[in-house]
């Protein structure tokens, strides 16, 4: 008897490993303050990263200083 294409075997439709690790990350575990660090940054990380994304700031960071860039287009 032929099979119909709705009654599919199981075996079809597994994939290997390798290949479901390339689309899919599981996340990995972490302790409560790991997960805090993770969405919650210091003031000091959020001042690079405004910093970082302002390119005439990042430039003269890297001549001058962080704080001194900073403090020039930032106040």
């Amino acid at each position: 008897p032929k099979e119909s294409s709705a009654s599919v075997s199981i075996d079809s439709i597994k994939i290997k490993k390798e290949v479901a690790n390339a689309f899919v990350k599981r996340k990995k575990r972490s302790s409560p303050y790991e997960w805090y660090l993770e969405y919650y940054k210091s003031p000091m990380e959020q001042m690079h990263e405004r910093c970082e994304n302002y390119p005439p700031c990042d430039y003269l960071s890297d001549q001058v200083g962080f704080a001194l860039a900073y403090n020039r287009f930032f106040g």
